[in-house]
């Protein structure tokens, strides 16, 4: 059995430098985390990141840029995930926010509070969400 998941690296550029946004979970065990999502029946892994990143995020101006990468990963639980990681561009001008994700499910009553991380070294991301993040640092070398 496996799930498609759909990450997205949502990036901005402040004072010249390339930035990710992150979120630190309500729920503090969860780490922190991109916004990212189960891929829903009929629907494309493009569509999938958009519908996260707006009920996540509540960020509605934002372009896709293009697939990082696609891979097979296993999860905590022995359920393999077929994942797939999109690049994100951005105009935000907030540097740290908190919102109360819209779409449902496990997500009622959490709040995630945003922020921009500058490299990989920055924080450490929940296992699995920052396994292609050196691809979006990578390139502003």
């Amino acid at each position: 059995m496996s799930i498609i998941k759909a990450y997205g690296y949502i990036t901005r550029e402040h004072d010249g430098i390339i930035q990710v946004l992150v979120f630190r979970h309500s729920i503090l065990e969860a780490g922190i985390q991109i916004p990212k999502g189960t891929v829903k029946p009929q629907e494309c892994t493009s569509h999938t990141v958009i519908r996260e990143i707006q009920e996540e995020t509540g960020l509605k101006d934002f372009k896709v840029e293009k697939l990082l990468a696609e891979d097979f990963w296993e999860n905590d639980d022995g359920i393999i995930h077929n994942r797939f990681f999109y690049k994100i561009q951005v105009c935000e001008t907030r540097d740290e926010w908190d919102y109360a994700p819209i779409g449902g499910g496990d997500e009622d009553g959490l709040l995630f509070h945003y922020f921009w991380i500058s490299s990989q070294a920055e924080v450490e991301l929940s296992r699995g969400h920052g396994d292609y993040l050196h691809l979006i640092f990578k390139e502003y070398i």
